[in-house]
């Protein structure tokens, strides 16, 4: 009898511990983006832990999401409908309605997209950059093809920003965190995304980037990843609350200027409705007309968007 009682206890120990072990969540985390700062003062929670792996680029970041690397990464939502459209199950709860921007020296004549035409043009992304896509469809509504009346040039971040500083293009259409630091050091910010966004007839907010996952390992983990967006949005909240902890968070990078701040406040996803979702189909739908390139048809693929319910 002892040594059954004994069985039985220890039974019962490991299934109360299987019970109360908490999912762990890989994320990779891109060296030069701002998911970082939130995860490093992410609330302690009884249900998940959080494992980040550093990544070096954003296309690096997908191909680990996709080879099962890391279970979830941040990215945009034009990507989650075209891998869906091949067949994956990816799927996007948002993260950030911050955008990039279209950025000149304090001094430059260009003053709207129409001054653009003509002049050199530095894009970070490639040619079916939501932001480049953006831009080129408020030019259209001017009758100007930025595609043949600018001399283009496509990198990176720091590189296209160095080619800014060295004059060796007149304006830059850059990622918000890029734009911020440009705008800290002299340079004006002519247009974000949102502005973009508005242009082309968008008025609701439509969230920039999203936490990309598999839509299967999502629903398997729905209360446990629940918890996890609610307490990512108690960080971001408490990073734009608190002085210390942001000066402390940010304090390796060169330098991390008020207006930063300002930009990552501002991206808060402040509300995520259906009406947010049919305003994201609208944008997908203006940017298919200008390059049918970004999918293979003319619809967000079902199921881009993901929802606990």
């Amino acid at each position: 009898m002892k040594l059954k009682s004994m069985m039985a206890l220890g039974l019962m120990l490991s299934q109360s511990a299987l019970a109360s072990e908490k999912p762990l969540f890989k994320i990779g985390v891109q060296t030069a983006g701002t998911l970082d700062w939130e995860l490093s003062v992410l609330p302690k929670s009884d249900d998940f832990e959080v494992q980040i792996q550093t990544i070096a680029t954003a296309e690096a970041a997908k191909i680990a999401l996709q080879s099962g690397a890391v279970d979830m990464i941040v990215s945009d939502w034009l990507w989650v409908s075209q891998a869906r459209q091949t067949g994956a199950d990816f799927t996007l709860y948002p993260y950030s309605t911050a955008s990039g921007a279209l950025v000149v020296r304090a001094d430059s004549p260009i003053q709207s997209v129409a001054d653009l035409a003509g002049k050199r043009l530095g894009i970070v992304g490639g040619e079916l950059d939501k932001n480049w896509l953006l831009l080129q469809a408020v030019a259209q509504k001017e009758a100007i093809d930025l595609n043949t009346k600018t001399e283009k040039t496509f990198g990176a971040p720091p590189l296209i920003s160095e080619q800014l500083k060295n004059q060796r293009v007149d304006a830059v259409l850059t990622y918000w965190h890029f734009a911020a630091q440009l705008q800290a050091q002299g340079y004006k910010q002519l247009l974000d995304g949102k502005a973009l966004q508005e242009k082309v007839g968008i008025q609701e907010m439509v969230p920039t980037l999203g936490y990309v996952f598999k839509e299967s390992w999502g629903n398997a983990h729905k209360t446990a990843l629940t918890a996890f967006f609610k307490a990512t949005t108690q960080a971001k909240n408490s990073l734009c609350s608190d002085d210390a902890l942001w000066g402390k968070t940010t304090a390796k990078m060169p330098f991390a200027p008020s207006v930063l701040r300002e930009r990552y406040c501002e991206g808060r996803v402040s509300t995520w409705t259906m009406t947010n979702q049919h305003a994201a189909q609208e944008l997908y739908h203006a940017l298919y007309q200008l390059s049918p390139k970004i999918g293979a048809k003319p619809e967000l693929s079902q199921g881009t968007f993901w929802t606990a319910e």
